[in-house]
């Protein structure tokens, strides 16, 4: 029987940064696996409706017989998205492998468990690496959700022309990432506006100041532009923006039918 789509339950509160002391540095460890459902939806505007975008372009674009890969899957919110709407279709692609990728294992037990609670007729690995080593292989999809903004900056042309290598002709990559603008006042605005979706959210002064801390050496945002001349530069044919709410983009990245190889 193909599972419901489902959305991932909350396994706590996000107060991480209620301590007043200075924050280490942001890392994906068994405390922000506990609460990062919580966490990343008062924390990034659309993300409920990016994981429903990711689900309608897997109806779209997942080829049967191929893989689909979750890069930076945390705990497997949208994995699970995916493989459930493959699994509700009509005629539901056959022969589909997932794959979903991070480096933290505490972040995979917890998608391991959340993974397993639901029957699915697809075959789903959850692997620990480092997404910039992985080397996909006759993928129709690929999600690299709010992960590239945590890879060193000099090594994101190679990820990228990897993933378009890995990809079959038609095949897509979505990407969704943190964006700062290069003018000083709308990049005001934008953090303005962020700071106020957390705040509506329930978040404090002293937490948004102690994650901002936590995050300041850890996540390296880029500008629209550059995450547009990188795909391109790649080789993908078709760069089109999907959703944007203020600074949080997704990105549709279409590999055309030809089998050259990527310029990156």
């Amino acid at each position: 029987m193909p599972e419901s789509p489902q959305q991932p339950v909350s396994n706590g509160r996000d107060d991480l940064f209620c301590d007043p002391q200075p924050p280490a540095a942001f890392r994906f460890d068994a405390a922000v696996a506990a609460v990062f459902p919580d966490m990343i939806s008062r924390s990034v505007p659309g993300y409920r409706f990016n994981l429903e975008l990711v689900a309608a372009i897997a109806r779209r674009h997942v080829q049967p017989h191929s893989r689909v890969y979750d890069l930076g899957c945390s705990l497997g919110a949208m994995t699970l998205s995916m493989r459930s709407a493959l699994a509700g279709m009509d005629a539901p692609p056959a022969g589909v492998e997932l794959i979903g990728v991070d480096n933290s294992e505490a972040m995979l037990e917890r998608a391991r468990a959340q993974l397993a609670a639901f029957h699915s007729p697809y075959r789903t690995d959850l692997v620990c690496a480092d997404l910039a080593e992985v080397m996909p292989e006759r993928a129709s999809m690929v999600v690299l959700g709010y992960t590239l903004q945590f890879v060193e900056p000099a090594r994101r042309d190679a990820v990228i022309a990897r993933l378009y290598d890995g990809l079959l002709p038609d095949g897509v990559l979505v990407l969704a990432e943190k964006v700062h603008e290069p003018e000083h006042g709308a990049e005001d605005l934008m953090t303005d506006l962020h700071l106020d979706f957390k705040r509506a959210n329930g978040y404090s002064e002293l937490e948004i100041a102690g994650k901002r801390q936590a995050l300041e050496n850890v996540l390296h945002s880029e500008t629209v532009t550059t995450h547009d001349d990188r795909l391109r530069q790649a080789g993908f044919d078709e760069v089109v923006m999907l959703s944007r709410h203020y600074g949080f983009c997704l990105w549709l990245a279409r590999r055309c039918k030809k089998t050259t190889g990527s310029t990156g």
